[in-house]
């Protein structure tokens, strides 16, 4: 597979986290810039997505953009928006992110 496509499968993954963090900063869509933001992000991440299906799997590309951002989100989480870190969390990023691996290796 041409490595541009990964490209755009992590550029999708970036501007989805980035719309998500914005959700956040968003607070119930009541400051502008965020608002507007969520859209603009998530067009960008989406717009990535569409050229990964080009050539990767639908099966293969969503797992790994949808689980990939969900691990990020929850690092971020922990780490810019000071969540609650438990053992439970840990494992469970630990897993998605040895789920995404097993996907990748064994296609």
């Amino acid at each position: 597979m041409n490595y541009i496509y990964w490209f755009y499968l992590i550029i999708g993954i970036i501007f989805e986290v980035l719309g998500t963090i914005c959700m956040k900063l968003a607070d119930g869509f009541s400051k502008l810039w965020p608002s507007i933001l969520v859209f603009v992000f998530y067009g960008i991440s989406l717009v990535s997505l569409i050229f990964v299906l080009k050539k990767l799997n639908v099966s293969i590309a969503y797992a790994i953009w949808a689980s990939l951002g969900t691990a990020l989100i929850a690092i971020i989480g922990i780490i810019w928006f000071k969540e609650p870190v438990t053992l439970i969390k840990v494992i469970s990023i630990a897993l998605i992110i040895i789920g995404i691996l097993g996907l990748e290796l064994f296609d």
